[in-house]
């Protein structure tokens, strides 16, 4: 596997690493609140996206560093690559 394919497997892990718990949360948070109002009957907008913007809000503040850092680390990977993607080395 040479210098490109290894940064592109990284670049996509660190995609579905960010984004699988976010996406995991508002589903569940969804599926949550539709049971809930299949049992009250209360069919309000707002009630189904509320919770999920404060669950996903939340989310990503706590697991905001941590992406961050990830992202951070994949960029000086790219970097430090350049020349050899480059000279082909």
């Amino acid at each position: 596997m040479n210098g490109f394919d290894g940064l592109l497997r990284e670049a996509l892990v660190i995609a579905a690493l960010l984004s699988v718990p976010v996406l995991g949360v508002a589903a569940l948070v969804g599926t949550l609140v539709a049971v809930v109002q299949a049992a009250t009957q209360v069919q309000e907008q707002t009630l189904t996206m509320l919770p999920k913007v404060l669950a996903v809000g939340t989310c990503v503040a706590l697991f905001g560093p941590f992406g961050m850092q990830a992202c951070v680390r994949l960029f000086h990977d790219a970097i430090a690559a350049i020349p050899s993607l480059v000279y082909g080395g």
